[in-house]
């Protein structure tokens, strides 16, 4: 079961810090994470009781040399193709892991799309903004952010697109 704390939470990640200095609205979830589970998004939503449609997966894609955060519910996949389209990019593969997390500062399954180590360019799949407000990771594997998508745009200065799949 997850349990929730509110804002103004002593310390924290880098993401739950950016949200804190950005003074929006967010809920943090936290549970205990299975290094067996097979998809970090989909333990993710189990473990809060949340719909797979409502937590969001951060993938780091390389576009055209570029390295662009994409964010898509867990419940999907990342249409690559779409994801170049949004960028204004021809061709769009997943980066390399060991290259994402030290650009990020964050680990595989906990990669957020806040409080990142370098500001990356980054595209938020359209579904998000159909939820009053999703769930994306905080910066760790087994602990979550809650926050209106709308905020989450504005803070990663996101393009809005189609890139679920």
């Amino acid at each position: 079961m997850a349990k929730k704390s509110k804002k103004q939470q002593a310390g924290g990640t880098p993401a739950t810090v950016a949200l804190t200095a950005a003074g929006v609205e967010f809920t943090v979830h936290s549970y205990d994470h299975d290094p067996a589970h097979p998809s970090y998004g989909e333990e993710a939503a189990e473990a809060m009781g949340v719909s797979p449609d409502r937590v969001f997966k951060t993938l780091v894609a390389d576009v055209d040399g570029t390295l662009t955060v994409a964010v898509v519910p867990v419940a999907g996949q990342l249409d690559l193709k779409a994801l170049a389209a949004a960028t204004g990019g021809k061709r769009a593969t997943m980066a390399d892991p060991t290259l994402a997390e030290r650009t990020t500062g964050y680990v595989r399954g906990g990669i957020s799309p806040l409080g990142q180590r370098r500001k990356l360019p980054t595209v938020l799949d359209t579904s998000a903004t159909s939820h009053p407000t999703i769930c994306v990771s905080a910066g760790r594997r087994g602990l979550e952010v809650e926050l209106s998508p709308g905020d989450l745009s504005k803070l990663t200065e996101a393009v809005l697109a189609s890139i679920r799949r």
